[in-house]
């Protein structure tokens, strides 16, 4: 029976719970999430292996809600206010939350056939973050049972919004959901002489029988495979940090040399604890984690040559861009579903300097978390170029476009203004106040008044030649923002030496007008589905949804990339797939040998899409009393959507 929970009243209190919310009404009406100026994808229900069951409002504040988890016992959701950009919580009845944290929400009547007066889900507890703090991707609940503690712990990930913000990973006794309690908060690997821990994007723990373990994804450091002890979660020690780049698993031959990791699961598979590593350009990892502090490598996943989705629906030849973010073992342990997330439907055409001595073409990327020229009105960057520096908020300020004599005046029409950035300095502790992330950067652009950012790699971060990579991160504005090598930046200027060993720093005064540069924009679709033989590693299908590789669809109808995945608890054949303004949607493998893996495909068996439009971050399963699979999905924009599998 459908119920829409569209008033959620707030129950009893605790000390990291509603109280600390400064709330006592009711949270307003979820109805109007989006509209078509908005920029959604509009649907028309549910169809096939997925039925809507309830909707419990949390929010009507747009991009608050992140990732979803469950209790083992399937009572309990769990869901992380990912916060504002400024790190504030929602004003609601006039009143305002505090920062980020985590809602605490009883679906233990979700699977009553009769359901009494009252038991409908409803919000039942906060944890808020420390201040500046939020969690996003980290959050799981996992029953831990060993001779120091026994009963559920929630795990959070933290990353700063602020200055007085915390990284590292937050443990909470949460076997009774009414009552949390803080086992241990903001724990992590430090750099040398810090007292704070490195910020963390995710994190997943296991019980290993005697001991516990946490993993998590350090932001900071290339060693970013942390693994703690968390046996006694009140004392967490680190046991072992690794780069799996020792492993090679990126693929230089195709430019997929932006490797890290983002997101991982262990599992304990014929007798054995494997963890699965989503590594973005270095595909899909797998560990022997038997031993934590000696882990054991087991291999990795290939992208093909030809990015098989875009060739299979448009017929492009292209190469593929990497992006593994999330996945999953099916419940049977015979495959791995993964999930590739991608913002950006246009990549890059050629980088050209078409003006100059220099004149000719040069590597360059999408800086991660700014825009392709794609967004520009003509989907073509191309204009003089400007020196700005380092563009740090501590750096020498930024000149504005019209402060330049004679560079307004020399734009022809559908030229861009076009500010040049450094990355950097790489390891120059002498100027800490130039080392800031690219979106800090463009952002101080932006308020002087430039379209466009080109970043080029710092001297030391490349060899003559070598492929761009200028950070990631903290982007506020959209704003196109291009990498490229610190190479083409000499040859840019004219500035000597043109190839490395560069000399350090660049006598180049601000405000330098350099040469002319094009860059124009190729459709390649959002991110999508990998279908993977468990036991070879090898790719069996791909899947997307039909929007998603139809350029009519690239602006206007929000993300259309897959996010994460969460496996059927009971049915090997089923997944489903959070789809941000793609909806849910229900994917099936099927076989026509079932014996032979290459004969499996991807296919679409259900689907939800509300018709004001969804914006789907997580998603998580589990079982009924009842028997019945049950699909929880966090809206961005609204709260928690209940689905089931009919």
């Amino acid at each position: 029976m459908l119920r829409r929970s569209r008033l959620v009243v707030f129950a009893a209190l605790s000390t990291l719970a509603l109280s600390a919310l400064g709330l006592t009404g009711a949270i307003a009406d979820p109805d109007g999430r989006h509209g078509t100026d908005e920029g959604h994808l509009l649907g028309s229900g549910e169809s096939g292996k997925i039925e809507l069951v309830d909707v419990v409002g949390l929010t009507d504040t747009p991009d608050l809600i992140a990732d979803v988890t469950v209790s083992p016992d399937g009572n309990t959701a769990f869901l992380a206010n990912w916060g504002e950009p400024d790190c504030a919580g929602p004003e609601t009845g006039g009143q305002t939350s505090p920062d980020a944290g985590v809602y605490i929400v009883d679906i233990s009547g979700v699977d009553q056939t009769d359901p009494a007066p009252g038991s409908e889900p409803k919000l039942i507890g906060f944890i808020p973050s420390h201040q500046d703090t939020r969690p996003g991707e980290g959050l799981q609940v996992v029953e831990i049972t060993t001779a120091s503690f026994s009963g559920d712990i929630l795990v959070v990930n933290n990353e700063l919004c602020g200055k007085n913000g915390k990284g590292g990973v937050s443990l909470f006794d949460v076997t009774d959901p009414l009552n949390p309690k803080k086992l241990s908060e903001n724990f992590g690997d430090r750099a040398p002489g810090s007292r704070d821990s490195n910020e963390i994007h995710s994190a997943f723990a296991w019980d290993a029988g005697d001991n516990a373990y946490v993993v998590v994804t350090d932001n900071e450091e290339l060693t970013d495979v942390d693994i703690f002890d968390i046996t006694n979660p009140h004392r967490p020690r680190l046991v072992a940090e690794y780069d799996l780049n020792d492993f090679d698993v990126d693929q230089p031959g195709l430019g997929l040399t932006d490797s890290f990791l983002h997101d991982m699961v262990v599992k304990e598979i014929n007798g054995q604890f494997i963890m699965l590593l989503s590594y973005w350009d270095g595909g899909y990892v797998l560990l022997n984690v038997d031993d934590p502090a000696n882990a054991q490598f087991i291999g990795d996943s290939e992208f093909a040559a030809v990015d098989p989705q875009l060739l299979e629906s448009l017929g492009v030849s292209l190469t593929p861009e990497g992006n593994a973010h999330q996945a999953e073992f099916t419940i049977d342990n015979r495959f791995i579903i993964g999930t590739d997330e991608d913002f950006a439907p246009y990549r890059t055409d050629d980088f050209k300097i078409t003006s100059g001595a220099h004149s000719g073409t040069y590597p360059s990327s999408i800086v991660s978390g700014g825009q392709a020229p794609a967004i520009l009105d003509d989907l073509t960057l191309n204009g003089p170029v400007v020196y700005g520096g380092y563009g740090c908020p501590d750096s020498a300020a930024i000149p504005t476009p019209e402060s330049i004599s004679g560079y307004i005046e020399s734009l022809e029409p559908g030229e861009e203004t076009i500010l040049v950035l450094q990355r950097g300095p790489a390891g120059d502790s002498s100027a800490p106040e130039e080392a800031c992330f690219p979106g800090e950067k463009a952002h101080e652009a932006a308020l002087a008044g430039w379209d466009v950012m080109l970043f080029v790699n710092h001297h030391s971060g490349e060899a003559a030649g070598g492929e761009p990579f200028c950070g990631s991160g903290a982007f506020v504005d959209e704003i196109v923002a291009i990498c490229t090598t610190h190479a083409a930046f000499h040859r840019l200027f004219d500035l000597a030496p043109l190839d490395a060993p560069w000399s350090y720093p660049e006598n180049l005064a601000l405000g330098t007008i350099g040469a002319e540069i094009e860059v124009g924009s190729i459709f390649d679709g959002w991110g999508y589905v990998h279908l993977f033989d468990a036991n070879t590693l090898q790719e069996l299908d791909t899947y997307a949804i039909p929007e998603a590789h139809d350029p009519a669809y690239a602006f206007g109808y929000g993300d259309l990339s897959v996010h994460e995945v969460a496996v059927d608890p009971q049915d090997p054949s089923l997944a489903y797939l959070s789809y941000y303004s793609g909806g849910l949607r229900a994917i099936q493998i099927q076989c026509s040998n079932p014996a032979d893996t290459a004969t499996c495909e991807l296919m679409e068996v259900g689907s939800y899409l509300d018709p004001e439009g969804n914006d789907f971050w997580g998603v998580e399963t589990f079982i009924g009393e009842n028997g019945t699979t049950y699909i929880l999905a966090s809206d961005r924009d609204s709260g928690l959507w209940i689905f089931k599998d009919p």
